[in-house]
């Protein structure tokens, strides 16, 4: 036992995990700068408050990064002694930091439009950044080493959202946000583009993965074909995904519910049809579209036969019970009567670190005990911490009970999160390594999400007691799913 950790201590603090502490820190720094921190600048700005949640559509790059990312794993751009992979990653986290910058001499409450466009480019570079690190982790260290990796990559993008989000407030705070001024928004966004840097300089003197790839690359003209097809592809979705109105806002709140699935079901079958009408007229060409999008699915499904079903199933509920929780946190915590510096102490702050901390504990134990074993403690304590939430709803309120819930929560979330990113990494081909953990991590917090939205209509009816007791008990599932899984297709760590 003193031989591993020993062994995990030292490769914990080796220049490969310190390069991935530093890449998780670049691809956590822009995610809040498009959402909290934009948002408060918007509603500062004097702008609506159903303008601004209209925002949230730029979160569609991060939902479905899985579209453009054949594109990455087949086209190396032509970036002077940079592999594949550099080349994408010093790209995508340039047009961050020009996105950054161009956000910045916008002005919400003049130019919105040109705010919204500053958004939608810092939000699919980001999206695309997050795909080609999650690739270089995968193709830059052995299966054992995921855990660790996962680990300081968890570690690094925390403390970057710390940065952007309680960082940049307190940043704004300092130069004087009380009266709107953008000024003070732009001196905080170019803070925050300068300190995309330090992913720049790290891609610079990262070396490239020893992968051999023999998958045929997209011609620049193909490539451009397949962007604009992503292009159509998104604004269909969009275009019928508000305009088909809920029949049943009346109704039932399970009619609500699976209208609600079968509107996104139905919005993206629509876009697939539309793609499939532009290959078969010729405009993307068939065998190019074969070996960039089916190739990476169908090789997933020829390595793990019927039992893909069963994990792809695993992939869409693992983090259902956190997930559908955590929607809730901020709003109990106000209504249970404890004030914002105590939410933003212990709960932004504190619970930073308290993730960071499991998250490590998470690498460790996949290092040391495997990864499914870890998946199926994970999930357990990650449900089981609901748990405490329940617990807190029924007590009077007490900051030392407030520290434990969130201490507790965060340290399970940390810790699955890490043992998840360890088991989706398993998963992945070599091949098509950007193509398919793109697939698996956008698939992760689909059907959670959907189901998230319904959680203030879930506490209303049943309360907060109840309702965490329900997030514990629809985390149960995932146990049985992953002891399946471990007879039907292990994993070989």
């Amino acid at each position: 036992m003193k031989n591993n950790k020993n062994n995990f201590l030292k490769n914990l603090i080796n220049f490969r995990s310190l390069r991935m502490l530093l890449l998780g820190f670049s691809s956590g720094l822009p995610i809040l700068l498009v959402f909290s921190t934009l948002s408060i600048w918007l509603i500062k700005a004097g702008v609506n408050r159903s303008t601004v949640t209209m925002f949230s559509w730029v979160g569609l790059a991060y939902s479905f990064k899985f579209i453009w990312t054949p594109i990455i794993d087949n086209l190396r751009l032509p970036i002077k002694n940079f592999g594949h992979r550099k080349s994408w990653l010093f790209f995508s986290q340039t047009i961050v930091i020009f996105g950054l910058i161009f956000i910045s001499f916008t002005d919400p409450s003049k130019t919105l439009l040109y705010t919204a466009a500053g958004a939608v480019i810092i939000a699919f570079a980001s999206a695309t950044q997050d795909v080609i690190i999650d690739a270089y982790r995968i193709e830059s260290a052995p299966q054992k080493f995921q855990g660790i990796l996962s680990s300081m990559y968890i570690a690094g993008y925390r403390i970057a959202m710390l940065v952007a989000g309680a960082g940049s407030l307190l940043l704004a705070a300092y130069f004087g946000v009380e009266v709107y001024n953008v000024n003070v928004w732009r001196s905080v966004y170019l803070s925050m583009a300068s300190l995309m840097t330090i992913g720049i300089l790290t891609t610079i003197f990262l070396p490239e993965p020893k992968i051999i790839r023999n998958n045929s690359l997209i011609s620049l003209k193909d490539q451009f074909r397949f962007l604009i097809s992503f292009i159509i592809f998104i604004f269909i979705f969009i275009f019928f995904y508000s305009n088909l109105e809920n029949p049943f806002t009346n109704g039932e709140n399970l009619s609500k519910f699976l209208f609600a699935l079968l509107r996104i079901v139905l919005c993206f079958s629509i876009s697939i049809f539309a793609i499939y009408l532009l290959a078969k007229t010729q405009f993307i060409p068939k065998k190019s579209a074969y070996n960039a999008f089916s190739k990476p699915f169908l090789d997933f499904v020829n390595r793990y036969g019927k039992a893909a079903i069963v994990i792809l199933l695993l992939i869409g509920l693992y983090r259902i019970a956190d997930v559908v929780m955590g929607v809730m946190a901020n709003i109990f915590y106000l209504e249970k009567g404890f004030n914002i510096k105590e939410i933003a102490t212990y709960s932004k702050f504190f619970g930073v670190f308290a993730t960071i901390a499991g998250g490590i504990i998470g690498g460790y134990s996949s290092f040391k005990f495997g990864t499914i074993k870890c998946l199926f403690f994970g999930a357990l304590i990650a449900a089981a911490s609901n748990l405490l939430f329940a617990w807190l709803a029924i007590t009077e309120p007490s900051v030392n009970f407030l520290i434990i819930v969130i201490t507790a929560d965060n340290i399970a979330s940390g810790f699955a999160g890490a043992a998840f990113v360890v088991y989706l990494s398993a998963l992945t081909s070599i091949r098509f390594t950007a193509t398919q953990y793109a697939l698996f991590s956008s698939l992760m917090l689909l059907f959670p999400k959907v189901l998230a939205g319904y959680s203030g209509t879930i506490v209303d009816q049943i309360g907060y007691a109840n309702f965490y007791i329900f997030t514990a008990i629809i985390g149960l599932p995932v146990l049985i799913l992953i002891i399946w899984i471990a007879k039907i297709a292990p994993i070989k760590d």
